[in-house]
């Protein structure tokens, strides 16, 4: 079992542009993430925002872009499962979020893939992967249910 990478794809039935637009515009992403963003996805930005799902209001969410090719691809580095506010995780290293978008027949297909939880320190990567592995799964449907809305 590979735990150094999580891999997750769902066809969503809307248009490339229709799925980038949930993607970058921070209204709409806050609504299927959850996470309420400053900024703007830009490569070389750094955003901040805080979780906006009850209980978890309380952590803040730092993301480092690092590419974007519009309606194909966003890519971004974090802190994975950083939930704790008492821990200073920044000398921690960070997995890689790459969001991948491609037309299909009936829609497009969004693929995620999460990488690096190899580096993770061991008393917190099994937790980091197991949560995120899960989470990928709920942001999915998520996006497909915001989408066709």
């Amino acid at each position: 079992m590979n735990t150094d990478r999580i891999e997750k794809t769902v066809v969503i039935r809307a248009t490339r542009s229709r799925v980038w637009q949930a993607f970058t515009g921070l209204d709409e992403f806050t609504d299927w993430f959850g996470v309420a963003l400053d900024g703007a996805f830009a490569p070389g930005a750094r955003l901040t925002g805080r979780r906006t799902t009850p209980g978890n209001e309380h952590v803040t969410v730092e993301l480092a872009v690092e590419q974007v090719e519009p309606e194909r691809l966003l890519t971004f580095r974090w802190h994975p499962f950083a939930n704790d506010p008492e821990v200073d995780y920044s000398q921690e290293p960070t997995t890689l979020v790459e969001f991948r978008l491609a037309d299909v027949a009936g829609g497009t297909r969004l693929t995620v893939t999460e990488s690096g939880f190899d580096r993770i320190p061991l008393d917190r990567r099994e937790t980091a992967f197991w949560m995120h592995e899960q989470g990928w799964t709920s942001l999915l449907a998520g996006i497909a249910r915001h989408v066709a809305a």
